[in-house]
């Protein structure tokens, strides 16, 4: 077993690396998500089986892909009962990369955009195609999904079941769109990038405060989509990303502690994603076409531009936010807009905004409000209401390194509120 150990952890990380790739070719070789799928999990258990014994392929993915085909074209034939073959079992080797399933390497490489568009096809509703994009591309788990949606589990598996059958039976097809149907598919695409780019910046759930390979990934589908189609929206994404993701190495201590923006480092953050974000951000901007993530990568760029945090124009950032929730209103911007009030105008001004926000009912599960909430409680002395929100937050809290953040945050109020009453007592 321990001679096979290495050859294990080889799998795994090509699985972790090149899964949804695999998936991805395997969805436009076979025409069907859960053959797919299947023939997926089938390739990965042959490696499994043959690496071992005949080493790691030159190009694993091909082999992956290959023995995917393989697997699921002799399945499909015995089900059908179609020219059964003889000799062949479910666990045959899959010694040779089949050239038809690797002839393209160009076809290979586009098989991602091209899913994600079909993923995002109009035929399916708005939020199927987010929840069936992060799930196929991806690879998020449902219960991931649910946390980016603030939606119950259940209620997202049934969205992804009922895409894939809509898929199906419409036989809408596995391509990425001529270039004139392209701008009026490109909003839900961005919509997903952008999710799947806040799973990887602030994971769900979990070890880790951030989870690289979906970030990279996001930007990496943000880098084709500009080279496809240089709207300003997908090109404001891009830069949107491209600085949020420069702050990586700063937002997370050595142990994995959570770092907030305004005790970060910033000599840690990358200056070359921020010059090559900035540059797209004034390259959007010039085409007078303003939209949210123009907008909230403008905002991304005046954080990059203050040299400490103290210096941060949150004038600029609050007039940028007026902006956005004009063309984009939603309560979790109204949220980012209040705090960027109480950074410029004083916590008890944010705090009034908060608080008009949780009374008529929104954000009342999600946890950035109340921690939002908790903060400015805890600048204004007001500790009760500032522990209070603190353990709401914790109780929503999915990701360890937050939730360890927030329990730091409780002890310090205990231990300040302990100190006020020590000092009291003294001085009467």
């Amino acid at each position: 077993m321990a001679a096979t150990d290495p050859i294990h952890e080889t799998v795994n990380a090509v699985y972790l690396s090149d899964s949804r790739r695999v998936l991805a070719t395997l969805i436009r070789l076979l025409g069907d998500f859960d053959v797919a799928e299947e023939a997926l999990h089938d390739a990965f258990r042959a490696a499994l089986e043959q690496w071992p014994r005949d080493g790691v392929p030159a190009n694993p993915r091909a082999w992956l892909v290959s023995a995917g085909r393989f697997k699921a074209i002799d399945s499909l034939r015995r089900r059908a009962r179609f020219d059964p073959l003889e000799e062949v079992g479910d666990k045959a080797d899959v010694a040779v990369v089949d050239p038809a399933a690797w002839a393209d390497e160009e076809s290979v490489e586009d098989d991602r955009l091209r899913l994600i568009f079909t993923c995002c096809h109009p035929a399916l509703a708005p939020d199927a195609r987010v929840a069936l994009t992060l799930r196929e591309v991806c690879g998020l788990t449902t219960e991931e999904i649910a946390q980016a949606y603030l939606t119950p589990a259940p209620t997202l598996a049934q969205r992804i079941v009922r895409a894939k059958a809509k898929i199906r039976d419409a036989r809408i097809p596995y391509e990425v769109p001529t270039r004139a149907a392209l701008p009026e598919r490109l909003d839900a695409v961005l919509r997903v990038i952008y999710l799947v780019f806040n799973e990887g910046y602030a994971a769900s759930s979990g070890a880790m405060v951030m989870r690289h390979d979906l970030s990279g990934e996001a930007i990496r589908l943000g880098r084709l989509l500009v080279e496809l189609l240089p709207e300003p929206e997908a090109l404001g994404l891009l830069a949107l990303m491209l600085l949020q993701d420069s702050r990586r190495a700063a937002r997370t201590s050595e142990s994995g502690e959570l770092i907030l923006l305004d005790d970060q480092d910033r000599s840690l953050w990358d200056r070359d994603q921020i010059a090559e974000g900035s540059r797209l951000v004034e390259r959007a901007l010039s085409s007078r076409r303003f939209g949210p993530y123009m907008i909230q990568a403008a905002i991304a760029g005046v954080h990059a531009d203050a040299p400490m945090a103290a210096a941060t124009d949150w004038a600029e950032i609050v007039g940028l936010y007026d902006a956005l929730a004009r063309i984009d209103p939603s309560p979790v911007i109204e949220l980012n807009r209040a705090v960027a009030v109480a950074m410029r105008d004083g916590p008890a001004a944010g705090l009034a905004l908060i608080d008009a926000i949780l009374d008529r009912g929104d954000l009342l599960d999600y946890r950035l409000a109340h921690a939002a909430r908790a903060e400015l409680c805890r600048r204004l002395g007001r500790t009760a209401e500032a522990r209070a929100s603190y353990e709401r937050a914790l109780a929503l809290a999915r990701q360890e390194p937050e939730r360890r953040f927030l329990e730091r945050r409780l002890v310090e109020l205990a231990t300040g509120q302990e100190r006020r009453e020590g000092q009291v007592g003294r001085d009467g």
